[in-house]
């Protein structure tokens, strides 16, 4: 097969969500003809735990791919799709880092365990992309945005809990999304309602925000998945925010992080972000993103994105077969949800 028609037989480059908990006749016939790359879950769409199954497998049906990827953010704390009563109640994540700063070894053993009996509530229900872990640091005065879904401030501390992540969820058959490239623990406002705007210095930068990504690429993490952020960094780029700088892409995420994997943008509905979808989407593209995440399921905007977007590229391609999750390992979730537990209570 020539270059040309491997590009046509490609998915596009882009992730989409959708309105509810089951697939409606249009969006089927969408996604079918559309050919997205893979799928992100909300709140909206998650009932029990049969109803997510049958969706999950409906989607790969829809775009005949029992490869497409489903993405989530199943973090724990503010930020869990699949909560009680059919899913247990996770703390967040700094929870761990709070551990692991009186104790590193059960801090760790923390996290991985909290990663893996996420990773057995997925794979159940046919996710297989979790985006986690959020490698931001916590950092005062600054938006809340991140808060408690960081480790803390110290980027040794954060990376090495990263990698307990990345370990657990690998471990259950679930790809981690490494976020929010390069670093979204100095904004002072939330993308998700508008644009941040970076000051500090690149050595600053260099030496705190960008060493935790960077410690999960010398873990062997570099070719993983990984989510851009919706913040311009002045000292690099002043005018376009990090998902749409060909700058800060080129420069500082495969170059100074030395990250190598599967990039894609946060999501594209935030208002970080100007212009249309389709600019939105094609501006993010151009910059070096290997795909894009529009989450709302609005059938008009993803209408738009569709017509912005071309198949992946062969680079993007070659990146996305590389990371797709092991089976499972064995595992005793009766055991790791015991232990789990005594360790929660060990910092609270």
């Amino acid at each position: 097969m020539n270059g040309d028609a491997e590009a046509a037989a490609a998915p596009k480059a882009v992730v989409f969500g959708l309105s509810g908990p089951r697939l409606t006749p249009r969006e089927r016939d969408f996604f079918r003809a559309a050919d997205p790359l893979g799928f992100i879950l909300f709140r909206r769409n998650v009932e029990d735990p049969a109803q997510l199954r049958a969706l999950t497998e409906a989607l790969r049906a829809a775009v005949g791919r029992a490869e497409a990827p489903i993405l989530i953010d199943q973090e724990g704390g503010r930020v869990q799709r699949l909560r009680p009563p059919h899913w247990r109640r996770l703390p967040p994540m700094g929870l761990y880092g709070d551990l692991a700063r009186r104790d590193r070894e059960r801090g760790r053993r923390g996290a991985w365990l909290q990663a893996r009996l996420i990773a057995d509530d997925l794979t159940a229900v046919g996710v297989d992309v979790d985006c986690l872990p959020c490698l931001d640091l916590r950092l005062p005065a600054m938006h809340e945005v991140i808060g408690d879904r960081a480790f803390g401030d110290e980027p040794g501390l954060v990376a090495e809990l990263g990698a307990a992540v990345c370990e657990g969820l690998w471990a259950g058959g679930v790809a981690p999304v490494l976020k929010h490239l390069p670093g979204h623990g100095r904004s002072t406002l939330d993308s998700h309602a508008a644009l941040p705007r970076v000051e500090s210095d690149l050595e600053t930068l260099d030496a705190t925000d960008f060493e935790p990504f960077r410690g999960l690429v010398r873990a062997g993490w570099g070719g993983a998945w990984g989510m851009t952020a919706h913040i311009v960094f002045t000292a690099i780029d002043p005018e376009r925010p990090a998902t749409q700088s060909p700058a800060v892409i080129e420069q500082v995420i495969r170059g100074r992080i030395g990250f190598d994997g599967l990039l894609v943008s946060d999501d594209l509905n935030m208002e970080a972000l100007q212009g249309s979808q389709g600019r939105r989407a094609a501006d993010s593209l151009a910059a070096g993103c290997d795909l894009v995440l529009h989450c709302s399921g609005d059938a008009a905007e993803m209408e738009e994105v569709a017509d912005a977007v071309g198949p992946m590229t062969a680079a993007a391609q070659v990146r996305f077969r590389r990371i797709r999750p092991p089976a499972p390992q064995p595992f005793d979730r009766a055991a790791a949800m015991a232990e789990l537990g005594e360790l929660e209570e060990s910092v609270r």
